[in-house]
């Protein structure tokens, strides 16, 4: 429940975290890991011959795209952290959905608090550590042997451990940002990775235009849908449900406390930029299996099929908006449990006029909640496809990798950190009054 204090504006914000040193302190923490976890990509993996890696990439973007961004430019410059976090990240898929299918993990999950979410993270770093060891090999084995100086067993081994510890370290670095600094660590990464892009993909669009006068009028097109999908992607990520709540009137000692209203609030988008990572995230698996098993025919049907600019792009924003729609659910059911919900009102004596305590809320809560989820997911899919086809259609190139998702993330990663900074600003604050 949320109460009625005002949240500080954003000047309020800014001296508070001046004078606050737990936020200062935490504020350098993450900005310190976020410039250490940059340097990292620029750390070379031996034995390369780059300049042909780089003539056999030039040309790939619809498989390298949307990794190479999230890795921060690390496939495309082959460095120590050229996985990123994205073994983590389909180390969470995983996880969480093995979290649904089997029994035990729930109730790791549900019934055993922090203690049982300790463990769930202590699998999902074991789970990354196959998976980084899985895709290193792959990647070395079916992909870079090529362009080796001296290809062969002792390459791949190394080159697979490299990238192996790179991938553990930025594992690492993420949970030392969510523990000790602001915000996700892992969507904090993915954030300033993509911010990473946005200087070549500008200076490359502004080189466009220099060469090619006729395009001015797409690119302000373009800017302008950009523009249009940060305001959805804003409306989206704020939109919530304020259910009304009425507490009882309830006697303390000798004084009689008058019935209070409050609200519980549902947000439009229960999971924030999670469903979008992990839909991108299940999407370049295809990719990546076509071009590691060199398979010319699932490249050619991967290409024009599970491709933002292949000629069945249709089937593409399908699988894309069902992944995303699918991903919202499952977040959204890991995130709040009606049952849970129902039962603590209860305990406090609250309830939701005109409903019953107990099953009747717990039912008219899911019920909402999944309204909403459907109607945020919808809404969600439609924000990542619609501004991905009109760039294919303007047919402007150096956004491509660039586009609606990466907006998405950009903006709700930006969101949720502004949020959990006036959360702790606000708690600071009531810390303040409390010792006054």
């Amino acid at each position: 429940m949320i109460s009625r204090d005002k949240a500080p504006t954003a000047q309020e914000t800014f001296m508070q975290m001046a004078q606050a040193a737990g936020l200062r302190g935490r504020l350098l923490v993450t900005v310190g890991i976020l410039i250490l976890v940059r340097l990292g990509i620029f750390l070379p993996v031996p034995g390369i011959n780059r300049e042909r890696f780089a003539e056999a990439i030039s040309g790939n973007n619809s498989i390298f795209g949307l990794l190479d961004i999230f890795s921060g430019r690390g496939l495309s410059t082959l460095g120590v952290f050229a996985l990123g976090i994205l073994p983590f990240i389909n180390a969470s898929i995983i996880i969480q959905l093995l979290t649904a299918a089997i029994p035990s993990l729930e109730n790791l999950q549900k019934n055993e608090g922090e203690a049982g979410r300790r463990k769930i993270s202590q699998i999902t770093r074991y789970v990354t550590v196959v998976w980084a060891i899985v895709q290193s090999v792959a990647f070395s084995a079916l992909f870079l042997q090529q362009f080796a100086l001296n290809p062969g067993p002792i390459f791949v081994a190394e080159t697979a451990i490299a990238l192996t510890a790179g991938s553990m370290f930025v594992m690492w670095a993420s949970e030392l940002i969510t523990e000790r600094g602001i915000g996700n660590g892992a969507s904090l990464l993915i954030f300033v990775n993509i911010v990473a892009s946005l200087p070549k993909s500008l200076g490359d669009t502004i080189d466009l235009v220099q060469v090619k006068k006729e395009v001015v009028g797409q690119v302000i097109v373009l800017v302008l849908v950009f523009l249009a999908t940060i305001v959805g992607i804003v409306f989206v990520q704020e939109g919530m449900r304020r259910i009304p709540i009425i507490s009882a009137r309830r006697q303390v000692g000798r004084r009689v406390l008058a019935e209070q209203r409050s609200f519980l609030p549902l947000r439009l988008n229960q999971g924030g930029v999670m469903p979008i990572i992990f839909a991108a995230a299940i999407l370049s698996l295809p990719l990546l299996i076509a071009n590691f098993t060199k398979n010319t025919d699932l490249a050619n049907i991967v290409n024009t099929y599970l491709s933002p600019s292949g000629s069945g792009s249709w089937v593409y924003a399908l699988v894309y908006m069902v992944s995303i729609i699918f991903f919202s659910y499952f977040y959204s059911s890991l995130i709040l449990n009606p049952v849970d919900v129902a039962q603590n009102l209860k305990k406090m004596g609250s309830s939701i006029p005109g409903i019953r305590p107990g099953k009747a809320t717990s039912e008219y809560i899911e019920r909402v909640s999944n309204r909403l989820t459907f109607l945020g997911s919808l809404f969600l899919g439609l924000v990542a496809i619609i501004p991905t086809a009109i760039e294919s259609t303007l047919n402007v190139p150096t956004f491509r990798g660039l586009g609606a998702t990466s907006l998405l993330i950009l903006v709700g990663v930006a969101i949720d950190t502004a949020r959990q900074i006036q959360t702790y600003v606000i708690s600071q604050r009531y810390e303040g009054m409390v010792k006054q």
